[in-house]
């Protein structure tokens, strides 16, 4: 049954992403263990953010939108998607950015120009004073003869989430093509779409995997993901019960949201000198170092195979230093 024919979507992305084993680092950690390449999915440098723009910005066009509003911190993955998918149609992007971490002209900021974004650096900590700010520029491009759009912080709303679950219907197709019987999904947790999407789509297409997030802020998730899986699913008009153990949370947030961790860089490191992949040290760093640790630590049971969640950010390595211990 096809759960999302009547909800809009538009092709951004190069799906599907691949799948496949991480051999040496399953050979050393006596698991097998997978990894679906969502930085690899053809928009920018890729990442999770595309599948939640096809729903979003699907949506701002039925809604006769020109412009779109998106949010994050100066480095956001998020915000940068956002800029290139309007950019291919033909919509004007405006990022209200905060201004923390690292704002100088590098990274993530120096890709939102090239695909012709506007940049405001807003000096707060709350997104609420963004989301207000949205509202009036809102009304004033609507004076203007213009629509605007406004997408939250990270896509992470009920329209967004359907871009993961859309992800596991692809990623069941893979698995049962290959053979593979995952019993975890991990990936990173960092405002709940994706997250919560993964959680929607495992329980529609892949009921005999658990959902596990890698929280790298202190956002309470326990509450955000479960409450956008519910709003997603009214979107599809299905009912999708929680099953026991199908959702589990961790955490890996070192000394705070996008502030690089040590003791996770020597298993960025491993990766990349292993298997020849790039992770960043806000999202998938931390993701990844979260797995492995609470795989030495018999998070994941004895059997089963693991499926890692590529989601991007690979940009943040050129603006921000890896630290050493």
């Amino acid at each position: 049954m096809d759960h999302f024919a009547s909800v809009p979507r538009m092709s951004l992305g190069l799906y599907p992403t691949p799948l496949y084993p991480l051999k040496n680092i399953s050979a050393k950690y006596g698991r097998n263990i997978y990894i679906k390449r969502d930085d690899l999915c053809g928009v920018a440098l890729g990442g999770n953010k595309v599948r939640k723009l096809e729903f979003l910005l699907a949506q701002a066009k039925a809604e006769g939108c020109d412009t779109v509003f998106t949010t994050g911190g100066a480095q956001s993955n998020h915000a940068m998607l956002t800029a290139a998918c309007a950019a291919r149609l033909g919509m004007k992007a405006i990022l209200l950015l905060k201004k923390r971490g690292v704002t100088e002209h590098l990274g993530n900021l120096v890709l939102n120009d090239i695909y012709g974004a506007e940049v405001r650096l807003i000096d707060t900590d709350s997104y609420d004073d963004i989301y207000a700010e949205m509202e009036r520029e809102s009304v004033r491009l609507a004076a203007e003869g213009h629509r605007a759009f406004s997408i939250p912080c990270g896509g992470s709303n009920a329209m967004g989430t359907l871009g993961y679950a859309n992800c596991v219907r692809e990623l069941a197709e893979q698995v049962k093509a290959k053979g593979i019987f995952p019993a975890h999904i991990v990936s990173a947790t960092g405002s709940g779409g994706t997250t919560a999407g993964l959680l929607l789509g495992t329980r529609l297409y892949l009921p005999d995997t658990q959902v596990t997030g890698i929280g790298i802020c202190d956002d309470p998730f326990a509450e955000i993901v479960p409450q956008l899986v519910e709003d997603a699913s009214s979107i599809l008009g299905v009912s999708v019960p929680a099953r026991e153990g199908d959702f589990a949370l961790r955490w890996n947030i070192g000394a705070g949201y996008a502030i690089p961790n040590p003791a996770d860089v020597p298993y960025m490191e491993e990766l990349a000198r292993t298997e020849g992949m790039l992770l960043d040290p806000v999202y998938t760093g931390k993701a990844w170092s979260g797995l492995l640790q609470g795989l030495e630590q018999g998070w994941f049971g004895s059997e089963g195979d693991i499926i890692f969640v590529h989601t991007g950010g690979a940009a943040a390595l050129f603006a921000i230093d890896l630290p050493r211990n």
